[in-house]
């Protein structure tokens, strides 16, 4: 019997069952609660620019947008559909070349109707950022 969304885990709904992340190749490094972690490998059809092969800052804003989301999916006791209200991203440099991006977001706070997070993005190393990240999310729960 195949998987369906209602019977998939958080991190198989945000990879598989999300045709943009599974176009970009999104995949689930981890997932605790409140925090997810997610990386795009480096493709040719992602670069941006191909004279530098640097992967393109819209896989890298999907990327974070989406990761985050995974932090307010599993920082719920309780299923809720999302939605972005507000996500600001500090581009800090580029990723550099032929490098994929890894996201790792918390959500810091949750209430009935309103989901923080923070993100952090980076290509190698984790101490040296590509972007860090401040997003709001609407959180609808079922009645």
């Amino acid at each position: 019997m195949a998987e369906t969304y209602e019977t998939a885990s958080p991190g198989d709904r945000m990879t598989t069952f999300v045709p943009h992340a599974a176009a970009l190749g999104m995949t689930l490094v981890s997932i605790e609660k409140g925090t997810g972690v997610m990386q795009v490998a480096w493709r040719d059809d992602l670069v941006g620019d191909p004279e530098t092969g640097v992967i393109a800052s819209g896989v890298v804003t999907a990327l974070i947008d989406h990761t985050c989301g995974l932090a307010i999916s599993s920082a719920g006791d309780v299923p809720a559909t999302i939605a972005t209200l507000d996500l600001r991203i500090d581009y800090l440099r580029p990723a550099g070349p032929r490098l994929g991006v890894t996201v790792q977001a918390n959500c810091y706070k949750l209430t009935r109707s309103i989901g923080f997070v923070r993100a952090q993005a980076w290509d190698v190393d984790p101490s040296d950022l590509v972007a860090t990240a401040q997003a709001s999310f609407m959180l609808t729960r079922p009645e």
